[in-house]
């Protein structure tokens, strides 16, 4: 009889052990498949966020000295919101663009003023702040900005790229006085993420700009 039970509990003790056996290489299933997608969309990339989730996959095994593998479902949550975050995990990159009006009163720029505009018509991205006047890059890339203003002359606006003047607008002292004209610019720049971009005043004399929509600041993410 003792033999017999011996022998139960054997089989018993062996079932345990298939038992844990095949979680563990479910798991580790799972943590391949992952660590080969994460190295795979982004195997140059080596950062905090990286060291997180892989930390993360490690702990999703709690205790592995019972009879079953347990999974942290807090761990796994977290795993999901740092993959969704992730650089090259997200199914699209989300858009960065805004424009932005003048729409209360016209303008009277002092020497070297920045142009705040006050109408947000759209700010994907959040970049731009209208309590400044200035877009700070959230995301790196190509982008298309476009400046347009209607002035009384003479006017001279500038488009800067952190502290480089990158494009210029400009209308003479030879025109009619007291004639309002629309004057455009359009420029593609390369940005890094926190760079800023402004629509300054010259720093030499003042300016005019209109109101009620008629000059404006606008700018997208191409590439």
């Amino acid at each position: 009889m003792n033999m017999f039970f011996a022998c139960t509990h054997c089989i018993k003790a062996t079932s345990n052990r298939f038992v844990i056996l095949d979680s563990l290489i479910m798991v580790c299933g799972i943590y391949l498949s992952l660590y080969l997608v994460f190295s795979l969309t982004a195997f140059t990339q080596q950062s905090h966020s990286t060291r997180t989730m892989l930390t993360s996959l490690k702990n999703l095994v709690i205790d592995n000295s019972r009879s079953t593998v347990t999974f942290n479902s807090t761990m796994l949550r977290k795993l999901f919101a740092l993959s969704a975050n992730r650089p090259g995990l997200e199914m699209r990159t989300k858009g960065v663009s805004f424009s932005v009006n003048l729409r209360a009163k016209e303008l009277k720029l002092g020497v070297g003023q920045t142009v705040i505009y006050d109408e947000v018509l759209t700010n994907e991205g959040n970049g731009y702040d209208d309590k400044t006047g200035v877009l700070t890059c959230p995301v790196a890339g190509n982008y298309i900005f476009v400046v347009d203003a209607l002035s009384l002359r003479p006017v001279s606006l500038h488009l800067y790229l952190n502290k480089a003047m990158v494009a210029s607008l400009h209308i003479s002292a030879n025109h009619a006085s007291g004639t309002y004209l629309q004057i455009s610019r359009t420029v593609v720049l390369t940005l890094k993420k926190g760079d800023h971009v402004k629509v300054v005043n010259d720093p030499t004399s003042t300016g005019t700009v209109y109101h009620l929509g008629y000059s404006g600041f606008s700018g997208a993410k191409l590439s």
